[in-house]
C-alpha cells in the first residue's frame, strides 16, 4: 500500500501518523520514537517550566533521531504566557510546530518567514476555517472521542472530519477515538490526509512518565470508562472515569465555578495521578479509543502493526 499522502509530503515523513501533544508526557523520549518509527513524534513545550528545558529537550531530541519532529504549544490552558517558548522554538529551527487550546494567532504571526511547517488542532469548521486563513499548513480536527480538551460541541471525529475535508483546501488530519489500523484507515478513506493519535501512544514503552498504574487503568478501560468534565468552565476535556472525576462532576453540577474546581482540575492534580499513580487524587487524561487498547508494546511495533492492519483491510476490497 502506497502510504504517501499530502501530509507525509508536508513533514517528510513515512507513515502519516502524528503524536499528539500530550501534556506533561510528550518529551524527547517517545517523540524520538515515533519520529524513527515514521510518523512525527512532538514534545510539548508548555508542560515545561522554562526556555531553557525546551531548548534543553529539542537538542535531547535530535540526539536520538535524525528524522522530522515536532512541538507542541498548548495555549490559553496553563495560564501563562507562550512567546518566549516559540522564541525558543524559531531558534533551534524546530521542523514543525501544533498549536493547541487557543487562538493560534499568535503563534503563527511568531512563526511566519520562518521554515517551519505550522499545524494547528480545531474542534469545528468554522476554526479550521479561520486556522487556513491565519496561514496553517494543516488542521487537525478532534471529535468529541478524544482524549484532554475537546471542543465545546458534541461532534464525532468521523461527521466532523469529511465536514473540514469539505471546507478547506490545507491537508486535515483526524483525531479523536483512533488507536489502530482500522481507524486509520477510515479516516482516510473520509478525506484525512493523516491522523494524530495521543491516548494510544500513552501505553507505549517509550511513554515513560507515564505511571504503569495510568497505563493499566487505558488498558482495562471499556467504552463506559471515559467521562467528559470541565463543561461548566466551557472547556470540556475527557479523563478517565474514577472517584476524583465524580467528585469534579458533582461540584460542576452544584455550582460550576472555576474557583470550586481549582485545585480538582489543576496540572498538579493531573500529576499525582499520571506520575505518582494517586488514582484517587487526581486524573488522567484518556479518549474513547481507551476501550480498543489491550497491550502495551514499543512504538515501533504500534506503527508497524497498524500499517499491516490497515493495509490487510484495504487488500480485501481490491
Amino acid at each position: 500500500m502506497n502510504w504517501n499522502t499530502k501530509i507525509t509530503e508536508l513533514f517528510n515523513i513515512e507513515y502519516p501518523i502524528i503524536q499528539g501533544g500530550l501534556a506533561y508526557l510528550a518529551y524527547a523520549d517517545l517523540a524520538a520514537a515515533v519520529s524513527n518509527a515514521g510518523g512525527l513524534g512532538q514534545i510539548t513545550a508548555m508542560s515545561l517550566s522554562s526556555p531553557d528545558e525546551l531548548r534543553d529537550e529539542i537538542r535531547k531530541v535530535r540526539t536520538m533521531t535524525n528524522k522530522p519532529f515536532g512541538v507542541n504549544f498548548a495555549i490559553g490552558q496553563h495560564g501563562r504566557a507562550y512567546e518566549h517558548m516559540v522564541e525558543v522554538a524559531v531558534e533551534e529551527k524546530v521542523p514543525a510546530i501544533s498549536v493547541t487550546g487557543g487562538n493560534p494567532k499568535g503563534v503563527l504571526d511568531m512563526v511566519k518567514g520562518h521554515p517551519i511547517k505550522k499545524l494547528v488542532l480545531t474542534a469545528a469548521r468554522r476554526q479550521a476555517e479561520k486556522a487556513e486563513k491565519l496561514g496553517a499548513d494543516a488542521v487537525m480536527v478532534v471529535g468529541q472521542e478524544g482524549g484532554g480538551h475537546l471542543g465545546r460541541g458534541d461532534i464525532g471525529t468521523f461527521v466532523l472530519t469529511p465536514q473540514v475535508v469539505d471546507s478547506v483546501s490545507i491537508p486535515v488530519i483526524a483525531s479523536g477515538g483512533i488507536a489502530d489500523g482500522r481507524g486509520m484507515l477510515a479516516a482516510l478513506a473520509l478525506g484525512a490526509e493523516g491522523i494524530e493519535m495521543g491516548t494510544r501512544f500513552i501505553a507505549t514503552k517509550e511513554c515513560v512518565d507515564a505511571h504503569e498504574s495510568y497505563q493499566q487503568a487505558i488498558l482495562d478501560a471499556d467504552e463506559n470508562s471515559t467521562v467528559v468534565i470541565k463543561r461548566s468552565l466551557g472547556a470540556p476535556a475527557r479523563a478517565l472515569r474514577n472517584t476524583w472525576t465524580d467528585e469534579i462532576l458533582d461540584i460542576e453540577g452544584k455550582y460550576g465555578d472555576y474557583e470550586s474546581l481549582k485545585t480538582y482540575i489543576s496540572g498538579q492534580a493531573n500529576k499525582r495521578y499520571i506520575y505518582d499513580g494517586e488514582a484517587e487524587k487526581g486524573f488522567g487524561w484518556a479518549g474513547q479509543s481507551a476501550a480498543r487498547i489491550h497491550d502495551i508494546p514499543t512504538v515501533e511495533e504500534l506503527i508497524k502493526s497498524m500499517v499491516s492492519e490497515a493495509e490487510a483491510i484495504a487488500g480485501r476490497w481490491k
